[in-house]
């Protein structure tokens, strides 16, 4: 299409949102907090040495949790989301926080809940038919998880509110509060940097950095445990490049397999199925196809990540995608796990960033098994259907390499 398609809204978020934030936005609006969120989060680390030292500093902690373990069998859900959630924290707020901290842990659980369930099906037939789905149960348990995200919010922004220097901003939360100040003294009473777009945005930020990179993280250490002859060669990598000093962002360009089982994962997890609805800006005939003006148009990210007649091996766990003969990496254009055009997300970088330094590190550490009297086979790849696509529940072992 020639032009641009505007986002369009399903019901149960714009009843959330109202229009507000970066991720269901339109308009002007749209375009000054994503702006905004794109300059910000990379004064604020995104893509840089800083943002690198905070991964590696929070690989630590979550290295310290699955040791507890000893070996046994455990669900990586929570300490792999609190572990990524921790980064998107320290950019947003300024700081991480303790996976004991019962206000983070919540908000983090909570989150996650809200994303599963925007994907279930009676949330499905809500979007699509309001007045007669309104009643659905899980429609009110959206609400009350938001409700609950907003006050748990509120509380941080009054705490950074009374402690906010304009000249040391510590987030991305100080420099929106900031801005916000300004613009108040200077008499500016149009403007978009009001309450509203904070907190929108702020929950945007919190749940695409938690969701995305943590459930890709979990789907990765699933299929290594699945298929333990691709997991050999990943640690025979690791050991081979890096041994046992700290993993960097820039060891990547040397260490082809484990890059390409990264984005091999990404491909095959395809976390978000669908993208964002969009609508047609005006009408437009694609592919032989007229869709008039406001026909709401879904980029089936699916057809791209599974076509036939882009990869060797669709439906399967197959590196080599993104390897040649010679076992370079190679880039694919029907890559596009992020989507494509002005809305593809903002966070790319920090995901390329965060998945590769924690699921390295990782590796570096451990060996993932199935738990006792569970085969390899018998691991299973279903998707528990959400907004996103997270694995089924299981266990594993992190076995210590060490």
């Amino acid at each position: 299409m020639k032009k641009q398609l505007l986002l369009d809204y399903l019901p149960i978020a714009h009843e959330l949102n109202k229009g507000h934030g970066v991720l269901w936005s339109n308009g002007d609006s749209w375009k000054e907090m994503r702006r905004f969120a794109l300059t910000n989060l990379r004064d604020f680390g995104m893509g840089k040495r800083a943002c690198e030292d905070k991964i590696i500093e929070e690989c630590d902690y979550l290295i310290e949790v699955f040791k507890k373990h000893k070996g046994e069998a455990f669900d990586t859900t929570q300490s792999v989301n609190y572990a990524v959630s921790n980064i998107i924290c320290s950019i947003v707020y300024g700081n991480r926080f303790d996976y004991h901290d019962p206000r983070f842990t919540s908000m983090v659980d909570t989150t996650n809940k809200r994303i599963q369930l925007s994907g279930s099906p009676s949330i499905q037939m809500y979007n699509f038919f309001p007045w007669i789905f309104q009643w659905v149960g899980n429609r009110r348990e959206i609400h009350k998880i938001t409700t609950f995200n907003k006050q748990q919010n509120l509380e941080l922004f009054s705490h950074l509110k009374e402690t906010l220097n304009p000249q040391m901003c510590r987030g991305f939360a100080d420099a929106f509060l900031a801005k916000k100040q300004n613009l108040e003294e200077s008499e500016v009473t149009n403007s978009y940097f009001h309450d509203d777009n904070l907190m929108e945005t702020v929950l945007n930020l919190f749940a695409a950095g938690t969701d995305t990179t943590a459930t890709t993280l979990r789907w990765a250490l699933l299929l290594m445990a699945k298929y333990p002859k691709i997991q050999d060669q990943v640690h025979e990598e690791v050991n081979r490049v890096i041994g046992s000093r700290q993993v960097q962002v820039e060891d990547r360009r040397n260490m082809p397999f484990t890059d390409a089982v990264i984005h091999e994962t990404q491909r095959l997890a395809n976390i978000v199925p669908m993208a964002l609805p969009h609508k047609a800006s005006q009408d437009v005939t694609f592919q032989g196809y007229f869709i008039k003006k406001g026909t709401t148009v879904y980029p089936l990210l699916t057809s791209v990540l599974y076509d036939e007649s882009e990869w060797e091996k669709p439906n399967t766990f197959h590196p080599a995608h993104f390897l040649d003969k010679d076992g370079k990496f190679v880039k694919r254009d029907a890559f596009m796990p992020f989507s494509a055009g002005r809305r593809i997300c903002l966070g790319e970088g920090l995901a390329r960033m965060e998945l590769f330094i924690f699921f390295t590190t990782i590796m570096q550490r451990f060996r993932f098994t199935p738990p006792p009297g569970v085969s390899e086979d018998d691991l299973d790849l279903t998707p528990r259907v959400g907004f996103t696509l997270n694995p089924s529940p299981h266990e594993l072992c992190a076995v210590s390499c060490e």
